[in-house]
């Protein structure tokens, strides 16, 4: 096993401690709202956001590595991964990490998705050193012990298990089946419990170190900040750990959009003892890249954004059909979903699915009246600024900006994106959206009768 004893790491000299290059990318108004970047010798990317009105901040370090980088046999290892990062470090134990944290009323955890992994910390602005010196270690001094791995295993294993025994989230997994196939966007981001059971400390370890090195790395912090003091403890803590040794690196650049995604009328049912039948019907959207997307904010909005969307009044105002209604989008690199979401009683589901389609095919053919847009864009722009009062969702946003699309826009941008929609634009992203024929993913109780008449509603 392993010893958690401490390494210690020779301090470079002042000519290895080559220089950084820092960039204001948003300029607030007296330094609110103010976004600025670093990027350290070694190719690790700081970016930061000074809000001096809060007495909060919030530090996250982005991976560049999600679950759609996995081959069939690594399925789930980035979340697994995920996992044994707060097990242990040579610094630290997964005791220590913890009460860190807890011990300044902190709060710590951690994402996996498709595309990207995050870290982040959110603490009181006098213990942001705190928080950086634990989440640069985590990142840069997990142990990965074998024994680490399989105690995580069952926990992981236990996650899978509530996921599957929730079908209204399961069922989105499904449909990202349905529309990608057995490919990496296509595999569930927990993995499944033959792949974990499969996955061992070796090859997770390799997989750490592929890709957790400073040039796939992106850190962000936002709040009551100083950005030249965050860059200064970050450095020290990852040159502590010798992780910014080679000077000459570059950080990778987002990942390009080479994939079409083609899919269509493709079925998929899951047997289920379920209350409920749990319904996404969708097709192909558009990449986060595409400028298209601003438009389909807009559609998704009105379509199933709301109360007063057009799905929740058909299907639940109007006819009580579901307690739960919505139109989702998602976007990645190189392609995108569209989804109508619809829990409702078996009896019901083909009710539900004539309307949504009936909707779906109308806008895609009719459009949305001028009212409608109207209020989308206004419902849009006041989500967009409300989702984002807070130091965490600060955070999310720029880490995520300098990850994806490697530049950074300001609120005020995106509103304006938002309200330059017009009517045609989206008319027209519904025409390309919504005139495809679509695919669909059910859970439920279904009889055999049921389940061959659901062919019908995607035909």
């Amino acid at each position: 096993m392993t010893s958690r004893s401490s390494k210690v790491t020779a301090r470079p000299s002042s000519e290895a401690r080559a220089v950084a290059r820092t960039q204001t990318l948003i300029k607030g108004t007296g330094g609110i709202g103010t976004v600025r970047k670093t990027t350290l010798p070694g190719g690790l990317r700081v970016v930061t956001e000074t809000l001096p009105s809060v007495r909060s901040a919030t530090f996250g370090i982005w991976a560049h590595v999600g679950s759609r980088d996995e081959t069939p046999s690594l399925n789930g290892a980035t979340h697994y991964l995920e996992h044994l990062l707060f097990k242990g470090t040579q610094r630290r134990s997964a005791l220590d990490i913890s009460a860190a944290l807890d011990a300044v009323g902190g709060e710590m955890n951690a994402f996996t998705a498709k595309e990207y992994t995050c870290y982040y910390a959110r603490v009181l602005d006098a213990d942001l050193p705190l928080a950086i010196d634990v989440v640069c270690d985590m990142l840069t001094g997990s142990l990965i012990l074998e024994d680490d791995v399989n105690v995580e295993r069952g926990a992981i294993l236990e996650e899978i298990a509530m996921t599957e025994d929730d079908p209204s989230d399961c069922v989105h997994d499904l449909f990202a089946h349905t529309m990608f196939g057995d490919n990496a966007l296509g595999r569930p981001v927990l993995g499944t419990v033959d792949t974990v059971n499969a996955l061992t400390a070796d090859r997770i370890r390799r997989f750490y170190k592929k890709h957790y090195d400073p040039t796939h790395l992106v850190v962000a912090c936002a709040g009551n900040i100083d950005h030249n003091k965050v860059v200064r403890l970050v450095r020290a803590a990852f040159e502590k750990a010798g992780a910014l040794n080679d000077h000459a690196a570059r950080p990778i650049g987002p990942r390009d959009g080479r994939r079409a995604l083609r899919t269509a009328g493709r079925v998929e049912l899951l047997g289920r003892k379920t209350e409920q039948a749990h319904v996404v019907l969708g097709m192909p959207g558009l990449a986060r890249t595409d400028d298209r997307r601003w438009a389909l904010g807009v559609l998704n909005t009105a379509l199933g954004g709301g109360m007063s969307s057009r799905l929740f009044q058909e299907v639940r105002e109007k006819r009580g059909l579901a307690y739960s209604v919505y139109s989702y989008t998602s976007g990645f690199a190189d392609c995108g979903l569209f989804g109508v979401y619809a829990g409702c009683r078996p009896s019901q589901v083909h009710d539900v699915l004539k309307i949504c389609r009936d909707e779906l095919d109308h806008v895609a053919e009719h459009g949305l009246s001028d009212d409608e847009i109207d209020r989308a864009i206004g419902q849009l722009r006041g989500s967009t600024v409300l989702g984002l009062e807070d130091t965490g969702a600060l955070m999310n946003r720029i880490g995520k900006s300098e990850l994806c699309w490697g530049e950074q826009m300001s609120v005020d941008d995106m509103l304006g994106r938002i309200a330059a929609v017009t009517p045609d634009d989206v008319r027209a992203v519904a025409r390309d959206i919504l005139g495809q024929r679509p695919s669909l993913s059910v859970i439920g109780p279904l009889k055999d009768k049921q389940a061959s008449r659901l062919h019908d509603a995607v035909a």
